[in-house]
């Protein structure tokens, strides 16, 4: 006797609303981990690739500089996983974006002004007929 069990869909498995990215490695998403290979092989490819060509061994910088790569990848990301520790999601790009701005580099698109606030209108300000 022999039941099969019916096998469920794949849109019962795949999460279809996330919040937020999934974590990949060491608590940063696929696109965190994207910038950080990227921006580190623009610094280590040229640089071995210049150390090894001084050395007489042009195809040894390709080796070191994806030992480079990899390296400073889990590093960094080690320090991505302690600065986003008890955090909210998103809350270093908030943190860069309010130092750039402290900075004059970038205006940060959040309200940083403290203090009363108002609506704009005086007391006796006559309203408009369409809200009589």
């Amino acid at each position: 006797m022999s039941s099969k069990i019916p096998l469920p869909s794949p849109d019962d498995i795949l999460a279809n609303r996330l919040n937020a990215e999934p974590v990949i490695f060491k608590g940063c998403s696929s696109s965190e981990l994207g910038v950080i290979v990227g921006v580190a092989s623009l610094i280590w490819l040229p640089l071995s690739l210049l150390l090894a060509g001084l050395m007489g061994a042009v195809t040894m910088g390709f080796g070191l500089a994806g030992v480079g790569v990899v390296g400073t990848v889990v590093i960094t990301a080690s320090l991505f996983q302690r600065l986003k520790r008890n955090r909210p999601d998103g809350y270093y790009q908030q943190r860069f974006l309010i130092w750039l701005n402290d900075r004059g580099l970038r205006r940060a698109p959040f309200v940083r002004r403290s203090g009363a606030w108002d609506i704009g209108r005086t007391f006796h300000a006559p309203l408009p007929s369409r809200d009589r």
